[in-house]
C-alpha cells in the first residue's frame, strides 16, 4: 500500500488501542478486587451500555460473574504505576493487591463493586448476560445504572484536564501509557 507500512496482524489491536485505560472493580460476599482493562468501550445511549473484555483467569471475572455487576473507573496519569500494578498481578492468598497498588475504594450508589477514589469518572454497571459473548471471547456488556465524573476535569459534557497528573492514561502495551493531550475544538462544530 503506497505511504503505509504493513503491521503484523497479532499487533493489530495496539492501532485502536488508545482509547481510555479503565479500572474494573468487583465484589462479591464481601471480597473485593480492581484490574485494569485496555479494552473498554461505549456501546449504546440509551439505556447506556458498555463493553469490557476480563479474561477468565482473573479474580475480578469469577466476582464479576458471581454479582452480575462491575464498575468502570477512569484513572489518571497520577495513578499510571498503580494502574500497571493491578493490570499485572493477581489477587492472592499470599499478597493484598489492592493495599500494595494504594489505591483506595468508595462505596458505589447503586452496585456492590466499589468505586476507585482519584479516578476522573465511574460508571456503575450491572451485566446483561450473553453467555455466549462471555465464554467465547470473555466480552461482558454491562448496564451503566449510574456515572459520576470529577467536576475539574469533566463537566458541560466535555473533559478539560486542569493538570498533566489529571489527564486520562492510555495503555498501549509492555508497560507504555499516553497520556490525553491538550482538547481542541473546530469551529462551528462545538
Amino acid at each position: 500500500m503506497n505511504g503505509f507500512e504493513p503491521v503484523e496482524l497479532t499487533r493489530a489491536y495496539l492501532l485502536l488501542n488508545h482509547g481510555p485505560t479503565v479500572l474494573v472493580s468487583s465484589a462479591h460476599e464481601g471480597e473485593q478486587n480492581v484490574m485494569a482493562a485496555a479494552w473498554a468501550m461505549p456501546l449504546d445511549f440509551d439505556p447506556p451500555k458498555v463493553l469490557v473484555v476480563i479474561d477468565k483467569s482473573t479474580r475480578t471475572r469469577a466476582l464479576v460473574e458471581a454479582s452480575g455487576e462491575f464498575t468502570l473507573c477512569v484513572p489518571p496519569r497520577e495513578q499510571a504505576e498503580a494502574v500497571l500494578f493491578v493490570g499485572s498481578h493477581s489477587a492472592s492468598a499470599r499478597q493484598d493487591k489492592l493495599q500494595v497498588s494504594g489505591l483506595q475504594l468508595q462505596s458505589a450508589s447503586r452496585v456492590g463493586a466499589p468505586l476507585v477514589q482519584g479516578s476522573l469518572a465511574c460508571l456503575e454497571c450491572r451485566v446483561l448476560p450473553e453467555p455466549h459473548n462471555e465464554q467465547r471471547y470473555d466480552l461482558f456488556i454491562g448496564e451503566v445504572v449510574a456515572a459520576w465524573a470529577d467536576p475539574q476535569a469533566f463537566s458541560g459534557n466535555r473533559w478539560h484536564f486542569p493538570s498533566d497528573g489529571r489527564r486520562s492514561v492510555h495503555y498501549v502495551a509492555g508497560g507504555s501509557f499516553f497520556a490525553t493531550g491538550p482538547g481542541f475544538v473546530v469551529p462551528g462544530k462545538e
